[in-house]
């Protein structure tokens, strides 16, 4: 992002503006959609599914972002007038396709069921005390739902499924440059060491394992019934899966680069540990 600017003082108070999204759910063809490339994929269900429950409850966080932010009215008015908006338009737009391909699937007990857990993991005591640093976790947040999505992409055949994830993935990308520009001002002004930096980076990366997909697929489990009767036994069977599924395939030198900046290394130095890097990246996410 460019020219960012980020001063101190009172956050007013913000709504919602649906006139930022760069795309609406109206645009998506679902009555276009090929049924038959997509109903019967057990692992698009449960990762497309999931990610429409962490979407939808991204409202939640936002509160938390915005009141972290408070002093920073630039910072608050973007997450509540743009990021959450496009946040929420992904879980309606997935919410959408979910139960357009998957009607016997009853989305909305389950979500309640999720939220009920997720609610109470997001709390602001779970942010970096330091503004600057909590920047740097959202870029490590957004690195990876950028990856996720471009990897959802390369597993989807079906056309409508791959506009959507596209649409999403754009604005995953647009929300980590957003991210990495406020954080590039905050250090301009009161600089962070890389050290600092570097652990954050490190123990975000190591919490996206754990944190809120594993949540989302165990409620997705939870609330299959008899979806899929020849699928996965057991829920530790369908967790390897995913884990193994999504790890496997995602764009780890691309991950690492957008990790990376935050750090601002010489060209030369970022290229030397690129590759280590990924290969540590892939065993943290790994099955």
């Amino acid at each position: 992002m460019q020219n960012v600017s980020v001063s101190r003082g009172h956050a007013a108070p913000v709504e919602l503006a649906e006139h930022s999204l760069r795309w609406r759910v109206q645009e998506i063809d679902y009555a276009g959609i090929d049924h038959d490339q997509v109903r019967d994929d057990e692992n698009l269900f449960y990762l497309l599914v999931g990610a429409s429950f962490i979407e939808t409850g991204s409202d939640t966080y936002t509160r938390n972002l915005v009141a972290h932010y408070a002093g920073y009215p630039e910072v608050a008015e973007w997450l509540a007038h743009h990021w959450e908006p496009e946040e929420l338009q992904h879980g309606a737009a997935l919410k959408r396709y979910v139960q357009t391909v998957w009607p016997a699937f009853d989305w909305e007990p389950a979500y309640a069921s999720f939220f009920e857990e997720y609610g109470r993991l997001c709390q602001v005591e779970e942010l970096q005390p330091d503004r600057r640093l909590e920047m740097v976790a959202r870029c490590v947040v957004e690195t990876g739902t950028t990856a996720y999505y471009q990897t959802l992409g390369e597993l989807a055949r079906e056309p409508v499924l791959r506009d959507l994830l596209e649409r999403i993935r754009t604005d995953e990308v647009q929300h980590y440059k957003h991210f990495l520009g406020y954080f590039r001002q905050l250090h301009g002004e009161h600089p962070v060491s890389r050290a600092s930096i570097a652990r954050v980076l490190y123990a975000r990366l190591q919490e996206l394992r754990d944190s809120d997909s594993d949540v989302a697929l165990r409620h997705v489990w939870a609330f299959r019934g008899r979806m899929f009767p020849e699928g996965a036994c057991d829920f530790d069977e369908i967790s390897k899966r995913m884990y193994r599924l999504v790890s496997t395939r995602l764009p780890a030198d691309q991950a690492i680069r957008m990790l990376l900046k935050p750090m601002s290394l010489p060209h030369h130095l970022e290229r030397i540990v690129q590759k280590p890097l990924s290969k540590l990246a892939l065993r943290v996410m790994g099955p």
